[in-house]
């Protein structure tokens, strides 16, 4: 019996990693940015610098690269357009 209760209750446990917890805002800001990208692997990265900066600015950026079609990375050129039109955002970071 005991067992198949643990059985159960790792199963229950795996099913619930799968799903999302996002506590505040600026997480599924994060996830969002990751989205829009196919840049899920960096959404870490995405959900600190929502945290620290402004979002909507963030999701404007990304939104702009998320259309433009002839990007295969997306995400490397969403921090390049960060670094090049707003330098102090990662600066802030480095210096830490």
């Amino acid at each position: 019996m005991k067992t198949s209760e643990n059985k159960n209750y790792l199963e229950t446990l795996k099913e619930r990693a799968k799903k999302s917890h996002v506590y505040r805002k600026y997480q599924l800001t994060g996830l969002i940015i990751a989205r829009l990208l196919n840049d899920e692997k960096h959404k870490s990265l995405y959900i600190k610098l929502a945290k620290e900066h402004n979002n909507q600015h963030l999701l404007g950026i990304a939104k702009d690269v998320s259309e433009r079609k002839k990007i295969q990375n997306k995400g490397g050129y969403f921090m390049r357009v960060l670094s090049k039109t707003h330098p102090y955002l990662l600066k802030k970071r480095a210096e830490k």
